[in-house]
């Protein structure tokens, strides 16, 4: 009997281990225009998130996005949660930073060095696990305050 209960003490243990460590992020999103909200004096039109998992246990995001002035922008970024910072090439800021609060929140930064561009946010998955609420704040490239909630919608 007790060698039962050790047991499931041991699989309930690494189950909620792997559950906690899954990363709910993963899969192509879909940008929610209707349902976001931004103070950008150019703000985001459509864009699409594809998010997948490295072997390390990180990230790697490739997003594209076109402006509602028409212009477009396309990059990839990887990272792991472990709130470092991690060099991003082709994207609006220089490098970015990510930690995991919990199964289904993530804190961010992003910013540019040299430059005004500095942003914070976080990152929720509701917990059916089809949105993807992020809220942001902090200052444009150029120096202005920028605020945003941006929702995704899992394809």
């Amino acid at each position: 009997m007790k060698n039962n209960v050790a047991r499931l003490v041991i699989w309930v243990a690494l189950a909620s281990v792997a559950m906690f460590a899954a990363d709910n992020t993963v899969g192509t999103w879909k940008y929610n225009a209707a349902k976001s909200k931004s103070t950008s004096a150019n703000p985001i039109k459509s864009q699409t998130d594809v998010r997948e998992a490295t072997p390390d246990g990180g990230a790697k995001l490739t997003r594209t996005t076109q402006y509602t002035d028409g212009t477009t922008a396309s990059y990839s970024v990887s990272f792991k949660y472990d709130g470092k910072e991690y060099p991003a090439t082709g994207a609006p800021y220089d490098s970015v930073s990510v930690k995991r609060i919990d199964a289904n929140t993530y804190s961010f930064e992003t910013k540019k060095a040299g430059g005004k561009y500095h942003m914070k946010g976080q990152t929720v998955i509701s917990k059916d696990g089809k949105t993807l609420t992020q809220t942001i704040r902090g200052t444009d490239a150029q120096g202005k305050p920028v605020t945003a909630t941006a929702v995704f919608e899992k394809q």
